[in-house]
């Protein structure tokens, strides 16, 4: 899929933020260097996607352990310009940050950049991008299951021959890893057809998918299963399925959740199922640990994996869960993750 670079963002350097935070009090002498001196300790996120409620809390999951750790740290927000979140890890490494986390964005573009930054002696760690580099651990959601657990659910409750529309986009780690799980349970259930594939990232991501699913479900009356592995997908699903009054005919699985999410699936008559996901500020966090344990001189593994849950309409329903801190509070597995998490590590959840 090509993306366009919007040449606009070349011209100024959109830079989200440039967050100095306090060093956290108390217990730094304990840790090791460098964070027996945390403020001087300095790291840059490079973000490629920042649309939606998951980008959101993810960002602010890396601020809150961020901040836990004392660390200063920038925020840089390519806006989806792959071109740009290209230039801003060079911009990263001339304001002389210790390391970076690179937030999506395309391999191709990415991959070099991420081996300046190293070349640099900056430590690296990369969320749902493939910069294809052994030096650079992976955080991932564990993308095949956040896909296995929404398939599994979807069987569960439509059998194992129906008609589906699949939403999804080429190119974008996560997107990826969640269509091989896809083409497996094709293989596995031979009865699923899969009568149109369609997707966008365009912004506003939810309206733009919106617009093409009005079309799928005019052209495929027939569609039972709407498998939109992206939260945003799936709103933009809803949207459609609503406007089309097929809310009672169809139903949606998704991947990831906010609010505004289990608000929609919480609807009377909702057509969206169910959702597997982490905890976007969870992961937020873990990203910012494992980049810390690379600074310490500690390894966090080449793979760092935040296990996924299955949350149903049901679960919200019986558990009477409207938001994210009741959903982290009733389902206590979606609160934290014990990963990348040494014993030095402050917890920004820690009551």
């Amino acid at each position: 899929m090509n993306f366009d670079r919007r040449t606009f963002g070349k011209l100024t350097l959109a830079l989200a933020g440039a967050i100095a935070l306090a060093p956290a009090s108390g217990f730094a002498q304990d840790r090791p260097a460098p964070f027996d001196k945390p403020g001087d300790v300095k790291i840059a996120l490079v973000r490629y996607l920042s649309t939606g409620d998951f980008f959101q809390a993810y960002l602010a999951g890396v601020q809150a352990q961020a901040k836990a750790l004392g660390v200063d740290l920038r925020v840089f927000d390519s806006q989806q310009d792959a071109a740009l979140q290209s230039d801003m890890v060079d911009q990263a490494i001339a304001l002389g940050v210790q390391g970076i986390i690179i937030q999506h964005g395309l391999t191709e573009s990415m991959k070099d950049a991420a081996q300046r930054a190293v070349d640099a002696g900056i430590k690296v760690v990369a969320f749902d991008v493939n910069v294809e580099n052994d030096k650079i651990p992976q955080i991932e959601q564990s993308d095949r299951d956040l896909a296995r657990l929404a398939l599994e659910q979807a069987v569960e409750d439509n059998g194992e021959s129906w008609k589906a529309g699949y939403v999804y986009v080429a190119g974008i780690a996560p997107l990826d890893r969640r269509n091989e799980t896809w083409l497996d349970f094709k293989k596995k259930y031979p009865g699923i057809d899969e009568v149109a594939q369609f997707g966008t990232l365009d912004n506003p991501i939810a309206n733009s998918v919106a617009n093409q699913a009005r079309s799928v479900l005019s052209a495929n009356p027939d569609i039972k299963v709407m498998f939109a592995p992206y939260d945003e997908f799936a709103k933009g699903v809803k949207i459609a399925v609503d406007e089309a009054g097929k809310n009672k005919d169809i139903k949606i699985y998704s991947a990831d959740i906010s609010t505004a999410d289990i608000s929609a699936m919480r609807e009377a008559d909702s057509a969206w199922a169910a959702t597997a996901a982490t905890n976007p500020a969870v992961v937020g966090q873990v990203s910012v640990r494992a980049l810390a344990q690379l600074l310490a001189g500690e390894d966090p593994g080449h793979s760092v994996i935040v296990p996924p849950t299955l949350i149903t309409q049901k679960d919200l329903v019986e558990k009477d869960i409207k938001n994210m801190e009741e959903l982290s509070a009733k389902l206590p597995q979606f609160a934290h993750a014990d990963v990348a998490m040494p014993a030095w590590m402050p917890n920004p959840n820690a009551k």
